[in-house]
Formats: C-alpha cells, sequence, structure tokens
C-alpha cells in the first residue's frame, strides 16, 4: 500500500493545478484516461465540479473527483442511463502513478462521503471502461453494482463502458 495518509481532504479545482492533472499520462490501455494538456481541458477541470483530493499532511494531490455533467460519458445519453434517476453522477481519476498500489477504495469511499455531504445525497453512478477489472472490483468492493454495458466514442475508437450504481449506505 502507499504511503498516503488517510483520511484526505477536498478542495475546489485551482488553475495550477488543474494545469498540472492536464498532463496526467496513464500507461497502456489506461490511456483512454489521460488528459489533453490544452486550455480547453483546464477550463473544464475550472468549470466548478472538480475537487482535488490532498493528502493533508504532504499538501500533495492524489486523485480528483467530478460530478454532474461533468462525470458523464457522451455515449451514456442515448444509453438512456442518465435518464430519470435519483443517483449523483461521479468520476475520479488517481494521480497516474498512485493507481494499482490499493489506496483506491479509500479514495473512493473518501470521495463518497464529501459528495454526500455536499450534495446531500446517498446514491452514486458512475461509469467505467468495461475492460477496467481493476477499478470494476474496486465499486463493487465499495457497493456498486453493475449496470448497463453501452458504447462511447473515445477519440477515434469506439469503447464499451459500464454503469455502476451505488444505491446503499455503504457508512459514508
Amino acid at each position: 500500500m502507499s504511503n498516503i495518509h488517510f483520511p484526505i481532504t477536498f478542495e475546489p479545482m485551482t488553475r495550477d493545478r488543474a494545469a498540472v492533472l492536464s498532463r496526467w499520462t496513464y500507461e497502456g490501455i489506461y490511456s483512454i484516461y489521460s488528459m489533453e494538456d490544452s486550455d480547453e481541458c483546464i477550463s473544464e477541470l475550472m468549470n466548478g465540479e472538480y475537487f482535488l483530493g490532498i493528502d493533508p499532511r504532504r499538501n500533495e494531490v492524489i486523485g480528483y473527483i467530478c460530478s454532474g455533467n461533468s462525470a458523464r460519458v457522451p455515449g451514456g445519453y442515448p444509453a438512456g442511463i442518465y435518464e430519470h434517476h435519483d443517483c449523483l453522477d461521479i468520476g475520479l481519476g488517481l494521480r497516474p502513478d498512485l493507481t494499482g498500489k490499493g489506496i483506491g477504495q479509500s479514495f473512493l469511499i473518501e470521495a463518497m462521503g464529501f459528495l454526500s455531504v455536499r450534495y446531500a445525497i446517498t446514491s452514486f453512478q458512475l461509469v467505467v471502461a468495461a475492460f477496467n477489472e481493476r477499478a470494476i472490483k474496486v465499486y463493487e468492493r465499495t457497493g456498486f453494482r453493475k449496470g448497463e454495458c453501452f458504447p462511447s466514442k473515445v477519440e477515434d475508437r469506439e469503447i464499451e463502458f459500464l454503469a455502476m450504481k451505488c444505491l446503499d449506505d455503504i457508512g459514508i
């Protein structure tokens, strides 16, 4: 396990840190999660729906969370997964060097706790690339259940995505 100190704190995105996040790159099949180092990406990160996950002992960014429209995948609209539900759509990402280190579930639980207080909601939906078995296992251990699969375009190719919902109070 990484030497990240929990609990972590969540802070609004800053322009300087958005610029750093926009340069995060992930290796191999996970490269679809890499951001684009551009003014457009930085503007998106500054839209008010993104928050930084900070290790307070080091004042170090370990990840980010987003909610609402920023957490939605375009292919989910025609698939109907964003219609008529009482869940908050969420997205998250760990800093690339922290993935696969055993902190994903702790990060997710803390993110859900923060978002449940902020938005007074305890039901969540997220979307994950269907090939991302590592993340799916974390989400299932946290109480998310698999839902509908649907395709969505990422750059120039179709990727299969999986919607997952957590409707239970997981003690957050």
